[in-house]
Order: structure tokens, then C-alpha cells, then sequence
């Protein structure tokens, strides 16, 4: 696993073998990276199941401006960590807490949050009712979910502007309805 653009271009990522976390392979990241570009100059970022930090790295290096790495998991907060002190990243906060606890409690908004949560869950929809609730996405800002089934991707005040399907896998960009 490697970075695949920006700044930290072709730098790799340590992975992890843990349960339920399956990394985002590098032509996915890709063509993700490529859909979302316009919204990650400047922009603060929520890795909320973070797993190995990859997409919130990744979004550092094409110049957003922060990001916070969330996971509950300890060998995969490790991981990200290292991964940040390997790349000499300062940008950053890891944080190890629960998904729930974190979105309750967090009083920061965000630019682009990235969902990759484990899969035959229903944490993406409690997710983006809290986020909603709580209002934490920036007006302009997008939600990028990657799950094993689109029905789980719905919530009455988030439209879908793009939706791919790679293997077994959907990556769904959301935006807030004004």
C-alpha cells in the first residue's frame, strides 16, 4: 500500500492484517481521489474508521489542511501512527475513541469526511444521522462512504452525487441538501 499522489507520491504505507478491515486498494483509492480533487485544497478531514490512515493521508498529501484519524481499534492507531511519524506528517490528530463517542462529542466541523466502516454494519447510517444531527459537515463539504451494499447509504438530508462500484464494494460521494 503506497501513497498515490501529492506531495507524499509513491511513499509506503504500513498495512495490518486485523479483522474486518480491508485496506482500499490503490486503483480504488485512485479513481476516488480523482472524484473528489476539487474538495481537498485546504480542507479539514475526518478518517472515522481510519484502519491504516490511508485515506486521510492521502488527502494530506494532495494539501488539505488537516485530519483527524479515528479508530477504536489499538494495533490500528499504532499503525496510523507510525505511518504520520514515517512521513514526518504534523497536520494530524490520532485519536483513539469510538465512532459514536467521537461524533457526540467532537466540536469540530469538516470539509470531507471519509466512512469506511467494517462491513455488515449499520454504522454508516447511524453515522450520517449524527452527522446531520450534529451538524458536522461544512455546507460545501462531502461524504465519501465505501460499503458492501448501497442500501445503507441513505438519509433524507444527503443527496448522492456519485456512486461507483469496484469488485464487491460502492464508493458513495455525498453532499448536504440546501
Amino acid at each position: 500500500m503506497k501513497v498515490i499522489s501529492g506531495k507524499y507520491k509513491g511513499r509506503k504505507l504500513l498495512g495490518f492484517n486485523i479483522d474486518g478491515t480491508r485496506p482500499t486498494m490503490d486503483r480504488v483509492k485512485e479513481s476516488l481521489f480523482a472524484m473528489i480533487q476539487d474538495y481537498l485544497a485546504e480542507a479539514t478531514i475526518l478518517d472515522l474508521f481510519c484502519g491504516s490512515g490511508a485515506l486521510g493521508i492521502e488527502a494530506l498529501s494532495q494539501n488539505s489542511k488537516y485530519a483527524y484519524f479515528i479508530d477504536k481499534n489499538p494495533k490500528a492507531i499504532n499503525i496510523v501512527k507510525k505511518n504520520i511519524e514515517t512521513l514526518d506528517i504534523t497536520n494530524a490528530e490520532v485519536i483513539r475513541n469510538d465512532y459514536l463517542k467521537f461524533l457526540e462529542s467532537t466540536t469540530n466541523t469538516f470539509d470531507v469526511i471519509f466512512l469506511d466502516p467494517p462491513y455488515k454494519t449499520d454504522f454508516i447510517s447511524k453515522t450520517l444521522n449524527i452527522i446531520e444531527k450534529r451538524n458536522l459537515l461544512n455546507d460545501k463539504g462531502i461524504i465519501v462512504c465505501e460499503t458492501d451494499q448501497l442500501n445503507k447509504v441513505n438519509n433524507n438530508n444527503f443527496t448522492s452525487i456519485k456512486e461507483k462500484k469496484y469488485g464487491d464494494k460502492y464508493i458513495v460521494i455525498l453532499k448536504k441538501i440546501v
